[in-house]
């Protein structure tokens, strides 16, 4: 096979779970082929770098194979090999969020409210 769809890719390699997510995607700029931004229908090539952009994780994976079908994880995960800048940046991410502190669950009722009044010192 010489090239792939880049939707098909997608989700032949488990980054989203229906074609058609992968193909919104691709059309609202949340993937970069090459650092430009291509239509879903474009082909891909071997050693081509995809920037994926899913929610608050950000993948630099480049292209290694084309798989046949959409199979077990283990399979698509042969597909492409995620850069080391893209898996310490997403490391270094989610220890920022792990240590983070909780956020606030709304509006501060009564007593909170005068709480943080003393604080400010008001």
């Amino acid at each position: 096979m010489e090239g792939l769809r880049i939707d098909k890719w997608l989700w032949f390699a488990r980054f989203f779970k229906s074609r058609s997510q992968a193909t919104d995607a691709v059309n609202g700029g949340l993937v970069h082929l090459n650092g430009d931004r291509v239509k879903a229908a474009h082909d891909l090539r071997v050693d081509d770098v995809l920037t994926i952009t899913r929610g608050e994780q950000r993948f630099e994976v480049l292209v290694k194979a084309f798989p046949t079908r959409r199979g077990p994880a283990a399979e698509a995960q042969g597909a492409y090999a995620e850069t080391e800048a893209s898996v310490t940046q997403r490391e270094r991410k989610q220890e920022q969020l792990r240590i983070a502190p909780p956020a606030p669950r709304g509006r501060p009722e009564k007593h909170e409210r005068r709480a943080l009044r003393q604080l400010r010192g008001r």
